[in-house]
């Protein structure tokens, strides 16, 4: 597992983070949308790469 984990990072050119998300660190965000604490969002995207996408 490690050898195709540090492929898939070297085929994105690396995590800032360093490492790829653990599923409950999405789950959290899962759990935040369908909340009524996010009743207020709409049309958002979420993007969980670590920072491998770069944005403003």
């Amino acid at each position: 597992m490690e050898k195709a984990e540090k492929s898939a990072m070297d085929t994105l050119g690396g995590i800032p983070f360093g490492r790829p998300a653990w599923p409950h660190e999405v789950a959290e965000l899962v759990g935040f949308l369908v909340s009524t604490r996010a009743t207020y969002l709409t049309g958002t995207e979420y993007v969980i790469d670590g920072g491998t996408i770069p944005t403003l």
